[in-house]
Parts: C-alpha cells; sequence; structure tokens
C-alpha cells in the first residue's frame, strides 16, 4: 500500500495557522494525504506554541505536530507538552526536559507511524548531539511500524545532508526545518529515505523569514534590540508530499508544495 504523507514547513504567526485552516483540508482531500506532519514552533505569535493553537492545528487536519529551539518560549509549555501526545519538542534535549522527542501515531489507512524531531548544534544553542540520540531510539521504534519521518530542525545545510545520509535506509524520510527558506534539493537518498534540506515557511512570504521586514532591518543596520513582529502578505503554505511503501518503508517519492492564501483551493 501507498502512503501519503504531507509534511508543512514552520508555522509562523496567526497568518500561518489562517492559511492552514483555510486550505488544508482542501489539499489533503485533493492530493489524498493519509497523514499530516506540521513544524509548529512559531505557531504563537513567531515564536513558541499555546494550548489552544495546538488544539487549532489538529482540528484543521494536522497529526502530528514537531518543535524545535522555540519550544520553551511560551509559559505553559509544560502543560502544552504534557496532556498532547501527538506534540513532540527535539529528541536531544536533555533526558531531564519536559515532553518527549518522538512518537507513534495512526495514519488514515489505519498503519502506524512515527515521527522524531531533532535538534541541529551547528550555529545553534548547545544540545546534546542529535546523531547519538537518533540512534538509541530507532530499534524502539522500528519494532512498532517500519514508516519513521525525521524533522531535523537546524541551521547549517551541512548537518542536515549528514543526518540524511546517516539515517538513508532506516527512515521513510529526512526533511530539514527551521531556515523558513525552501531549498530545491529533493531527493530519494541511495537506500531508499527521502530527503530535502528544508521545507520552508507556512506563513507571510512578503517578509524577512516571516518578519516585518522594517523590524529585521532595523535590527541589523542599529544593532540594537528591535521587537520583531510578523508579517502579513503573501502568504504560503509550503511543504512536501512524500508518497511511502507501507510494507519497507521506502519512499517512492518526495515533491514540493506550495499553496497560496489567494489561489483557489
Amino acid at each position: 500500500m501507498k502512503v501519503n504523507v504531507l509534511i508543512l514547513g514552520d508555522i509562523v504567526g496567526s497568518p500561518g495557522r489562517t492559511i492552514i485552516k483555510n486550505k488544508l483540508k482542501s489539499f489533503m482531500e485533493k492530493e489524498e494525504i493519509h497523514f499530516c506532519i506540521a513544524n509548529g514552533e512559531n505557531a504563537a505569535a513567531g515564536a513558541g506554541i499555546t494550548d489552544q493553537i495546538t488544539k487549532e492545528l489538529f482540528s484543521y487536519g494536522v497529526d502530528v505536530i514537531t518543535m524545535g529551539d522555540h519550544v520553551w518560549d511560551k509559559k505553559e509549555k509544560v502543560h502544552v507538552l504534557e496532556i498532547h501526545k501527538n506534540i513532540i519538542r527535539p529528541l536531544n534535549y536533555s533526558p531531564y526536559a519536559i515532553g518527549k522527542g518522538f512518537v507513534v501515531a495512526t495514519s488514515k489507512l489505519g498503519y502506524p507511524i512515527g515521527v522524531v524531531n531533532l535538534l541541529g548544534r551547528v550555529f545553534m544553542k548547545p544540545i546534546d548531539c542529535p546523531f547519538r540520540g537518533v540512534e538509541k531510539i530507532l530499534g524502539v521504534l522500528s519494532n512498532e511500524t517500519s514508516m519513521i519521518f525525521v524533522d531535523m530542525h537546524a541551521e547549517a545545510t551541512s548537518e542536515k545532508i549528514a543526518m540524511g545520509l546517516f539515517l538513508d535506509g532506516r527512515v521513510s524520510a529526512v526533511v530539514g526545518t527551521h531556515t523558513h527558506v525552501m531549498t530545491a534539493d529533493e531527493k530519494i537518498l541511495p537506500k531508499g529515505t527521502a530527503y530535502i534540506t528544508d521545507i520552508g515557511m507556512t506563513g507571510p512570504h512578503e517578509s524577512i523569514l516571516g518578519r516585518k521586514s522594517d523590524c529585521v532591518l532595523k535590527a541589523i543596520m542599529t544593532q540594537m534590540p528591535t521587537r520583531f513582529e510578523v508579517a502579513e502578505n503573501d502568504v504560503r503554505m509550503n511543504g512536501v508530499k512524500i508518497v511511502v511503501d507501507s510494507q519497507t518503508g521506502r519512499a517512492e517519492s518526495i515533491m514540493r508544495i506550495e499553496v497560496k492564501e489567494k489561489e483557489a483551493s
């Protein structure tokens, strides 16, 4: 059986949530999507997530929410990570941190699907090794499902590529998030793992990475602390559609997707 999985790039603020509300379900129906993963670490005003937003995203059709380096930015983070089983934070945070770094959820076809969230270390704050972290849990996940998807939330292209090659043949896909700009290097790696360096941003593209350009430029030019407000225009939903064989877990195809707010559903 072929399983169609949609993975959405970083949801940024209200514009990102709104386009998911308006466009996601119709897109999933048209593309026959059986499972949807979305990175939600910027969903609440550009940084973090809340309980209400988590519930909203699940109601719009998202099955699993991954996070990143902004996971702790909202005060109710403990509540969200403890009560919602299908929201995960990076696996390679301290084992003493709240929440979990992977989950197995059920697709619309009834197949179990594993999702892992990792955080990179290059140009990022200190954190445990994502390579050793994912190595430790692959055996556990492999006993539950042949289909495993990894969100590698990282800054450096080289680190994302390294993770893709490290996991080639052992997971269905490794997709990069965090940089908010979709790359054009989607491919099936030699041993059957789908890979792309970054799946882009679900949010306002008339911006600098989802924030109002004048705010960001002011910070760059003055080197003074500046509040980065979420932008509003040219809202798009970025991500990838990956087709996987349910028996082998091997990816058969990966396709970039982009849905604009002002185009027909």
